[in-house]
C-alpha cells in the first residue's frame, strides 16, 4: 500500500461533535481502501489514538494537530516514510502536555498576528513548507476538510502569496469537502498507482534488509550471495550490501517519471549487475533468474525496454531471497509488492488443488520452449546457431546466445523469466518408466507450501507464467 500523511483533528476544535466522530470521518476519507468491518471493529470505541494505531498498521500516518505535523515534516527520515498527504484545513496548534521544544510554533503565531488565526488555516502552513521548503510534489497533496467555512480564506492566502491553488481529482475543487467521496475515491485511486506501489514496497524492502544489517541479524556468515562466487576477490561484504540496498531505496523518484521504461531498465541493470561475478557452476535453482536476467540485459538489452511494475517487483523479491537469508514468512514489504499482482492471484485453494493435483503445465511449457529451440535448429535458411540443452535456463540462454529470431521478443522472454521460477525448482529429468526401450520427461514433485514466501509468490505469478 502506498503510504500516508494524514493530518486531521476529527473537529474536536469544534465545541460539539456527534457520535461516531472517529470512525466516520476515517471512512468518509479512507474508507475505499480499508475494510469496513476491521474499521467498525478496530474503531469501536471512537478513540483518536486508537485510530492512529490501527491507520500506521495499515501505512497511513495520522497527526492530530499542528505541532505534530511539522515535528513530522521536519525529520527527513520521517518524511522519507510517506508517499502522498491529506491535509485538514483548521486544526489544534498542539495537545495539553506536548512540548514545543524546538520552539516551531513560537514564530508562526508571530507571523499569523494570532493562535486563532494560524489555527483557522493551519493546513496551508504544512502545505506550504511541503511544497516550497521540501519539494514535495503539490500533486501529491490533498486539501480534505468539513469546514468549508474556512476555504474562501484559504484561498485568500494562496492569493495574497501569488502561489498556485493545490490540485485534486476534481479541477474545479482546489478543496475538497469530507462529502465529496467521488473525488476522494478517485484520488487515492491515482495515489496506489503501480508504480507507487512499486516505489513503497522497493524502499521498504531495502530498508527491511537496512534494518537487519544494523542490527547484526545479517553478516558475513548468512550472506547467501557469496555462495554463488568462486573467486574469494569478488565476494561482496556486508558493507558492500548495505551500500547496494541504500542505491536500491532511492532509485526510484516520488515524482512518477514520464519516461518510466528507461529507468526500469536502469533498475534491473543495477540490482542484476552483482550477479557478474556469481559463477555459473554455482548457480542453481532460483538464482538461474538472476544471472541469465544479468547475462540478458548485458547482451540484449532491448529486451528489457518495455519491462512493468509487476515484472520489477518479481525481479526484486526474488534478488532479495537469493542474496540475503532472511525469515521464510512473507515480509511486510513483499506483501506490498504482491498486491500488484492481486487480480491475477489465485486463491489459495485453488493453487493448493493445482499442486495436489499435479495440474500445473511443467510439461507444456517446457515442451514449448524445447519445439522452439528444436524448430530454429532445422532452419537451414539462416545461421542461427541455436544450441541444443536439457534444462530450461540452458534452453532459454542459448537462444540469446545464437542468432535465433526469437532472441529479441520481449514477450517471450519476460514469460521465460517467470516460468523459471518454476522449472528451475520443478526440474525436468528423464525417465525410463517400466518400459526401458521408452524415455519420458517428467518433473520433480517441488512442494511450493513448504516455504511461505515460495507459495505466496507462486500463487501470485501463476497466471503470468501459464495464461498470459
Amino acid at each position: 500500500m502506498t503510504h500516508f500523511l494524514w493530518v486531521e483533528d476529527f473537529n474536536f476544535s469544534e465545541p460539539k461533535h456527534g457520535d461516531n466522530f472517529v470512525s466516520s470521518t476515517v471512512k468518509s476519507v479512507f474508507g475505499s481502501v480499508l475494510d469496513e468491518n476491521e474499521l467498525r471493529e478496530k474503531l469501536k470505541e471512537e478513540d483518536e489514538y486508537d485510530a492512529q494505531e490501527f491507520l500506521e498498521e495499515k501505512g497511513i500516518l495520522l497527526k492530530l494537530n499542528l505541532l505534530e505535523a511539522l515535528t513530522f515534516i521536519r525529520n527527513p527520515d520521517e518524511l522519507s516514510k510517506i508517499d502522498f498527504v491529506v491535509l485538514d484545513v483548521d486544526m489544534p496548534l498542539y495537545r495539553d502536555g506536548q512540548n514545543d521544544n524546538d520552539n516551531y510554533l513560537t514564530s508562526l503565531i508571530e507571523q499569523y498576528k494570532s493562535s486563532d488565526d494560524l489555527r483557522k488555516i493551519a493546513g496551508y502552513q504544512i502545505y506550504t513548507e511541503l511544497v516550497i521548503e521540501l519539494g514535495f510534489p503539490k500533486a501529491h497533496i490533498l486539501f480534505c476538510s468539513n469546514h468549508a467555512s474556512y476555504f474562501d480564506q484559504l484561498k485568500g492566502k494562496f492569493a495574497s502569496a501569488n502561489i498556485k491553488p493545490p490540485l485534486s481529482s476534481n479541477p474545479d475543487k482546489p478543496f475538497l469537502t469530507k462529502e465529496d467521496t467521488a473525488d476522494i475515491k478517485q484520488w487515492l485511486s491515482d495515489a496506489h498507482s503501480d508504480y507507487f506501489v512499486l516505489r513503497r514496497g522497493i524502499i521498504e524492502g531495502c530498508r527491511y534488509i537496512v534494518g537487519l544489517i544494523e542490527e547484526s541479524k545479517l553478516n558475513m556468515d548468512n550472506l547467501v550471495f557469496n555462495n554463488f562466487i568462486s573467486e574469494p576477490e569478488k565476494k561482496v561484504t556486508i558493507d558492500d550490501m548495505r551500500d547496494y540496498m541504500e542505491v536500491l531505496e532511492k532509485f526510484l523518484p516520488l515524482r512518477e517519471p514520464s519516461n518510466k521504461a528507461s529507468l526500469y531498465k536502469l533498475f534491473i541493470r543495477t540490482i542484476a549487475h552483482e550477479w557478474e561475478a556469481a559463477d555459473h557452476k554455482k548457480i542453481k535453482g532460483l538464482a538461474w533468474i538472476m544471472k541469465n536476467t544479468r547475462n540478458w540485459i548485458v547482451h540484449n538489452s532491448t529486451l528489457f525496454n518495455e519491462l512493468d511494475e509487476k515484472t520489477l517487483a518479481y525481479l526484486f523479491i526474488i534478488n532479495i531471497r537469493l542474496m540475503f537469508c532472511i525469515d521464510d514468512a512473507v515480509q511486510s514489504y513483499e506483501k506490498k509488492l504482491l498486491n500488484l499482482f492481486v487480480r491475477d492471484a489465485l486463491p489459495d485453494a485453488d493453487f493448493k488443488s493445482q499442486t495436489s493435483n499435479k495440474l500445473i503445465p511443467f510439461s507444456r511449457a517446457y515442451l514449448e520452449l524445447k519445439n522452439l529451440v528444436l524448430d530454429e535448429r532445422r532452419d537451414k535458411s539462416q545461421e542461427n546457431n541455436v544450441q541444443d540443452g536439457f534444462y530450461f535456463n540452458e534452453l532459454a540462454n542459448n537462444i540469446q546466445q545464437s542468432n535465433s529470431s526469437f532472441r529479441n521478443d520481449k514477450q517471450l522472454f519476460t514469460k521465460l523469466l517467470y516460468q523459471m521460477f518454476w522449472l528451475t525448482t520443478s526440474n525436468p529429468f528423464v525417465d525410463t518408466g517400466y518400459k526401458r526401450n521408452l524415455l519420458e520427461i517428467k518433473f520433480w514433485n517441488f512442494d511450493y507450501a513448504k516455504k511461505p514466501y515460495l507459495f505466496e509468490l507462486a500463487r501470485h505469478i501463476y497466471k503470468r507464467s501459464f495464461l498470459q
